[in-house]
């Protein structure tokens, strides 16, 4: 079974505003839950190549777990694969709509054989995360 969710949410701000904000490691502790800490391998905001190492909790359990950026596009989008909880790629997408930014977050991976079998959960989980994750984005950039 595979993982694949797709949360999003409007953002009252202009797509370069989110992207500044959303694209650099250095606001992960404003509006990624779960994270206790992000270390970027280099400071500034995320492009093809950068890699980021984070502690976080997850399902009760703290561990820590890497990204690679894969895939960016300015102002647009950055791809990245996640090693833990389990193999994923999440996308960060944002989109011109009126007025506002549409951000969405799609995250897919197969949780494997340890939690294959609480793959439903898992997505419910990541699901709510995100979604949640998308609502502190969406404060924050706002309040600005």
């Amino acid at each position: 079974m595979v993982v694949d969710v797709r949360p999003e949410v409007i953002v009252r701000r202009p797509r370069a505003e989110v992207a500044a904000f959303m694209f650099d490691p250095a606001h992960d502790l404003e509006w990624t839950g779960g994270i206790t800490s992000s270390r970027p391998a280099q400071p500034g905001p995320l492009t093809k190549g950068a890699v980021v190492e984070r502690t976080a909790r997850f399902l009760g359990r703290e561990f820590v777990y890497g990204y690679v950026v894969t895939e960016h596009e300015p102002d647009r989008l950055v791809e990245m694969t996640v090693d833990r909880p389990f193999p994923m790629t999440v996308r960060y997408e944002l989109e011109d709509v009126p007025d506002a930014t549409r951000v969405v977050i799609r995250a897919t991976g197969s949780p494997g054989r340890f939690f294959g079998w609480a793959t439903p959960l898992m997505a419910r989980q990541v699901r709510r995360s995100i979604s949640a994750d998308l609502v502190r984005l969406r404060e924050c950039v706002e309040r600005v």
